[in-house]
């Protein structure tokens, strides 16, 4: 579906597209904290959990970050997130909230960190084996830039099928590629 906009109205008519099709609840969907997305996930897919994606949300605690003397923040905020079971994530966050909650250098890094935690953390409820698959959207980045650079390259389409179209060749391409790969070994 092509939309211009990233509202909750177009990500809702994404999802009853989707829902038309046959697509059933899924387990978790994990995007950026994109208001309109999350509401519509919520709304769309009853019992579906939604997590923001691991990276971009490190990324947004560490751009509120001082960029001199913060190492040992950055350190333990790694630390969280590396931890293997769910209780010592929380454990982790919990001792650096109270060890850096009183530095108001850090007051907007914690809000932030604070408020988002636990939906990053949701891929913790899977199995150990897709957790490191499932943490961010990197994979789906990385894919949208292959699009992307693909339709740079075109730069105006002439109507939305020849957008599907080559959209559809790429997506073929790099689903041929991954297969052949995981074929080999």
């Amino acid at each position: 579906m092509v939309d211009h906009a990233e509202s909750y109205e177009s990500w809702s008519r994404f999802f009853q597209q989707l829902k038309s099709r046959g697509q059933q609840s899924p387990k978790l969907v994990i995007s950026d904290a994109h208001k309109g997305l999350q509401k519509a996930v919520l709304r769309e897919f009853i019992g579906t959990s939604w997590q923001r994606c691991n990276v971009h949300f490190k990324r947004n605690i560490i751009q509120h970050l001082p960029k001199k003397d913060s190492k040992e923040i950055r350190t333990m905020i790694k630390r969280v997130f590396e931890a293997v079971k769910i209780e010592d994530m929380r454990n982790f966050k919990e001792e650096l909230m109270s060890q850096y909650s009183e530095d108001t250098k850090y007051e907007k890094a914690l809000a932030i960190f604070d408020e988002g935690f636990e939906d990053t953390i949701q891929y913790m409820d899977h199995f150990d084996e897709i957790r490191p698959h499932i943490r961010s959207t990197n994979c789906l980045e990385r894919l949208n830039q292959e699009v992307r650079r693909r339709e740079k390259v075109i730069r105006i389409f002439p109507n939305t099928q020849s957008a599907f179209r080559l959209i559809g060749a790429v997506l073929f391409h790099y689903q041929q590629t991954n297969y052949s790969k995981r074929k080999s070994f």
